[in-house]
């Protein structure tokens, strides 16, 4: 499976991110985020809102 480049930084690509929703079941591809860590460039989907832009947080 080829991934796609990220338009932003050029240099790495974006891969996709699952989750579970709030009822247990699976969300395939809730976010894309760029391999590049100087880049971070994230695309998520979260009740219905796309966001993007927003370089993703490390869960504690």
């Amino acid at each position: 499976m080829e991934f796609p480049k990220c338009m932003k930084c050029g240099q790495g690509h974006l891969v996709p991110l699952s989750d579970y929703g709030t009822e247990g079941a699976s969300v395939l591809y809730k976010a894309w985020v760029c391999v590049n860590p100087e880049c971070g460039f994230s695309l998520r989907i979260d009740k219905g809102q796309v966001t993007y832009g927003k370089k993703p947080e490390h869960a504690r």
